[in-house]
């Protein structure tokens, strides 16, 4: 912790800041004043902190940092809460490693604040992002991000490229030098084609034809701007087409009552969710929020605190027991019925809460897909330069790679032909050069004839020395003159200056020495001030571990009072509790003799001991009756049996061909003869 002390106090004391702090102060800050630095330090990394933090609440300023340095990649060696808490109450360990951390990486998180400004893209809704013209800003804008990281490294492969001035001037003084000599050959090549017939028309055709080449290029570049611009406008429109087929295809044997009892239902649905669900929700939250805000405000407890809250819990839970039980006793079919609709009710409602979650659920997913399918098509768009195509889109696209298929075929027969003619043409100039030679020869053997061997090599020699010699010639002349000319440019510029600055070098010399005698004071004072100040914050720092031990202690006694207070009410009312009870045992009153609790427990015994007794008599009279029932039951059952085995034989006659009906005449009765 010293060193990080020490550090941070370092680079505070420096530039920008000039905080001129020491180990002792620094420490001894508030915690509202270390945050302040904390903003002041991010503000120098990123101008847009840069205000004052009373202006603004603790959350704001703690939601604030925190996003901050979540873009800067600050990983916290706390949990995320405790991060949070310790952010906005400024603790010291972590304020100071955050401070480290930042002095530590200043030059790389200026430059990762600057790219977070324009590469953080902005957080669209999917609901709202299915707009076509809402998807195609985005779309731009995303090209507009990666057009600026394209443009970014260029920038920064140029900044460590290593190009000096001196190279950048050595190579202006070459090209002009080059383009010296491209003027000085032009002017030779004019001088040839002057003595040719027709020149001015020949050239005129020339820079005609060079202007129709570039107006070709120009033209064909227009073509495939064009043509991107036709397939873009061709992709929209499919996909403007898929849309309203969807559409269609949905409202198919749709009707007007349909479709509002569909709306009717998702309002339904959305006023559910709005009124019910998420009210519950919030009242959860806030419960649990004002139980824990409860748990903290109340002063600490003791282990006797515990035991009695333990005892009220037990005899809560017992008073609930004997309610349960009376309400069983009472066996009212009332509540039956209405428990039976109170459990249907429930199981509806468990019902229709685990429908709204998977409906949330289901939402919540497909945004996530619209979301990655969103971000897939970028993909694909930033590898290909295009949109997925699709359908009859693909299709197009097949029978453009197609005609694109012939031409590159007319192509690669027309270059064919091309290599063909330039392998003639290479002979061709083989032939020539020979041929050449074989005249070089013949010249050089008649000019050993005539005793002149050597002259047209001479000559040629002779020319290009005389051009160079020219050349050289006019460059020393104008270095010479350039450098003369500087030479006089300086001279006079030193003397300008020094005209201008004699009467302030004169001024100046009495104010060095002054400013030295003010030095050598202030360095004197500085010292006497600073084994003051550090006299003066020594002893701060004791009386403020005095008031802090005190304050601790006034803490420590006021809770005791707090704690001593509870328990005096705790046994006041204990003691008021067992006065009443014996008023009302020794009253004389009826009425209020039954409020006392032996009274009602010798009721409540008396039931019990009644209900066992019942329970006893009911129990030997179904023991007595027990065999005889038994006995009964399995007659019944035989005699079951038997009937069953009846009804079988019957319908296994009636279906069997000899079965026959024969009608008594004599007493007109019918009978089934079996």
């Amino acid at each position: 912790m010293s060193e990080q002390l020490k550090f941070i106090v370092e680079q505070l004391n420096k530039e920008p800041f000039k905080r001129s702090y020491n180990l002792i102060s620094f420490d001894s800050l508030e915690p509202l004043q270390l945050l302040q630095v904390a903003n002041d330090v991010l503000s120098e990394i990123n101008p847009q902190h840069k205000l004052d933090i009373r202006e603004e609440t603790a959350d704001m300023t703690a939601v604030r940092m925190m996003n901050e340095l979540r873009v800067l990649k600050y990983k916290p060696n706390e949990d995320p809460s405790t991060f949070r808490q310790g952010l906005v109450s400024g603790y010291k360990p972590v304020i100071y490693p955050i401070l480290v951390w930042l002095f530590q990486k200043m030059p790389e998180l200026k430059k990762r604040a600057y790219l977070a400004r324009f590469l953080v893209k902005i957080e669209v809704p999917p609901e709202i992002i299915q707009d076509d013209q809402v998807a195609d800003t985005y779309a731009q804008y995303a090209e507009m991000v990666n057009q600026f990281k394209e443009l970014h490294k260029v920038s920064e492969t140029l900044k460590t490229s290593g190009f000096s001035t001196n190279e950048i001037r050595r190579d202006i003084t070459q090209m002009e030098e080059e383009k010296e000599q491209i003027l000085k050959r032009i002017e030779r090549l004019k001088k040839r084609v002057e003595t040719v017939q027709n020149h001015e028309k020949m050239l005129e055709i020339a820079r005609n034809f060079r202007k129709e080449q570039d107006r070709e290029m120009a033209l064909a570049q227009q073509k495939q701007d064009q043509k991107n611009q036709a397939l873009h406008a061709d992709q929209r429109l499919y996909r403007l087409t898929q849309q309203l087929k969807d559409i269609k295809q949905s409202t198919v044997g749709a009707s007007a009552e349909g479709l509002i009892k569909k709306l009717e239902e998702e309002n339904k649905v959305n006023a559910y969710l709005c009124q019910d669900k998420l009210l519950k929700e919030i009242d959860a939250k806030r419960k649990a929020c004002q139980d824990l805000e409860r748990v903290v405000n109340e002063p600490a407890m003791g282990q006797s605190d515990l035991d009695e809250i333990n005892s009220q819990i037990k005899t809560i839970n017992s008073d609930v027991n004997g309610l349960i039980e009376k309400r069983m006793m009472r066996n009212d079919p009332i509540d039956d019925k209405m428990s039976l609709f109170r459990q249907q009710a429930s199981i509806i409602s468990r019902k229709k809460e685990a429908a709204a979650e998977n409906l949330r659920e289901s939402k919540d997913e497909l945004a996530a897909c619209r979301q990655e399918a969103a971000e897939k098509r970028e993909g694909v768009k930033g590898v290909q330069g295009e949109e997925v195509l699709k359908g009859d889109e693909f299709k197009r696209y097949v029978n453009k790679l197609r005609g694109k298929s012939t031409i590159y075929k007319k192509k690669r027969q027309e270059l064919a032909e091309l290599r063909a003619e330039h392998g003639v043409l290479s002979r061709t100039e083989e032939i020539l050069r020979q041929r050449d030679e074989g005249l070089q020869k013949q010249l050089a053997h008649l000019e050993a004839k005539k005793g002149v061997s050597g002259y047209h090599d001479t000559q040629e020699e002779l020319e290009k020395v005389s051009a160079i010699k020219s050349e050289l010639d006019d460059m020393k002349g104008r270095t010479l003159e350039d450098m003369s000319e500087m030479v006089k440019k300086l001279n006079m510029t030193i003397s300008v200056k020094k005209a201008d600055l004699a009467p302030v070098i004169k001024e100046l010399r009495p104010l060095r020495q002054r400013s030295q005698e003010i030095e050598t004071s202030y360095n004197e004072k500085k010292s006497a001030y600073d084994t003051l100040a550090a006299g003066l914050e020594s002893n701060r720092s004791k009386l403020e571990q005095e008031v802090r031990a005190y304050r601790e202690e006034c803490s420590q006694e006021e809770s005791r009072f707090h704690y001593l207070n509870c328990m005096r009410r705790v046994i006041a009312m204990q003691q008021q509790r067992v006065s009443d009870e014996m008023k009302a045992y020794t009253s004389s009153d009826p009425t209020e003799k039954k409020k006392a609790f032996r009274d009602q427990y010798t009721r409540k015994i008396q039931e019990q001991e009644n209900l066992g007794k019942s329970l006893r008599d009911k129990q030997k009279s179904i023991k007595e009756s027990h065999g005889p029932s038994m006995k009964q039951m399995k007659m019944w059952k035989d005699f079951q049996t038997l009937m069953e085995c009846k009804r079988d034989c019957h319908l296994n006659i009636g279906q069997a061909d000899s079965s026959k009906m024969i009608r008594d005449e004599a007493n007109q009765e019918d009978r089934l003869i079996l």
